[in-house]
Order: C-alpha cells, then sequence, then structure tokens
C-alpha cells in the first residue's frame, strides 16, 4: 500500500513558479479564485459567496495535507511568492492502487501562459518520483477544451467518458477522466 508523508512540505520550483504550502494569508486569494464564475464554470460546484467559505477551504485543504490525504499546492510566481495566483494538488489518494487524482485552477490573469503546463509538468514528476504513484487521473468536464488540452499535452490519455454522471445546478453533466501511468 502506498505511504506518503508531506512533512516537512514539499515546495517545488519550475522556471517562473514556486509551488508553495496553502498559508491562512492566502484565504483573499482563495476566495478571489474560487469565487470566480470563469474560474468556477467547469468545477461542478458554485463559486464561493463569503470569506467564511475560503477559510473553510484552508481548512480542509490543510486538515487534508496534514493527515497524509493529499497534497495541495499554491502556485506563485517566483518574483511575488508571497501572492497566490491558483493551486494545483493531487487528492483524493486511493493508497491501495497508488492512485492519486489531480486538480488545479489558475486565475484567469494567468490563463494562457503556459504556467498550469508548468506546473502539471513538475506536479507529475513529484507523483511519480516522490510519492511512487503509479497512476494520475484528472475528472473533468467535457466542455472545458481547455483543461483536455493541458492534459493531452502533459501526456493524459482519455480513459472514459460518463454521461450524466453527477446533479450540479439543476442538471445532469458529464465528465471525462484522464489518466497517465508512470514510466517504469
Amino acid at each position: 500500500m502506498l505511504e506518503v508523508n508531506f512533512n516537512p512540505f514539499p515546495e517545488i520550483k519550475t522556471e517562473r513558479l514556486l509551488l508553495r504550502r496553502l498559508i491562512k494569508e492566502d484565504t483573499e486569494q482563495i476566495f478571489k479564485l474560487r469565487s470566480d464564475e470563469n474560474v468556477m464554470k467547469f468545477i461542478g460546484k458554485k463559486p464561493i459567496v463569503s470569506m467564511n467559505e475560503a477559510i473553510d477551504f484552508f481548512n480542509l485543504v490543510d486538515n487534508s495535507l496534514e493527515n497524509n490525504f493529499g497534497i495541495t499546492w499554491a502556485m506563485a510566481l517566483k518574483e511575488a511568492p508571497e501572492q497566490m495566483i491558483g493551486t494545483m494538488g493531487l487528492w483524493r489518494l486511493i493508497k491501495e492502487n497508488f492512485r492519486a487524482e489531480v486538480g488545479y485552477m489558475l486565475l484567469p490573469e494567468y490563463w494562457k501562459k503556459g504556467l498550469a503546463k508548468e506546473a502539471l509538468l513538475e506536479v507529475i514528476k513529484y507523483g511519480f518520483d516522490e510519492m511512487k504513484l503509479h497512476s494520475i487521473e484528472a475528472h473533468i468536464s467535457p466542455r472545458n477544451a481547455a483543461s483536455a488540452a493541458l492534459l493531452e499535452k502533459t501526456g493524459f490519455a482519455k480513459e472514459a467518458y460518463f454521461k450524466e454522471d453527477f446533479f450540479f445546478n439543476g442538471a445532469f453533466e458529464d465528465t471525462a477522466i484522464y489518466s497517465l501511468l508512470a514510466k517504469r
């Protein structure tokens, strides 16, 4: 069975980014990110409407990290490491199958700059090399062409398409599942 320990927290540096631990001071940026309708459009959750919800999200992420259930990084530009611009994480660990799900969000002003790809490539490397995962999956809305393109550019293959598999906001939504296997 997979055993993980995120203590000490593993910071990741890329050419332009610092992936660091979320801290309480990030809650304003969490609110900005998770209250943005464009960001939340394909997530299957309503945008948050209060700082309390941002604090709840921070606490959920922090609890998951402390209990080794999953890890979420705050994405920040290296020149402004205190300013969170997005999140990326490996969560929903299925330890007995050495599998995790990747998830990511980025503020719209940072879209189409290659930052998500830059971060995802390093998070994949961390998942396979450090966590010893066998596979990483991503669940996305099939309507999210940008996310599908990101996954395909980073080596993921579309494995499944579930029609109307969850109910959100008065309608049944589809899910596409992408997966990437470790190269052993």
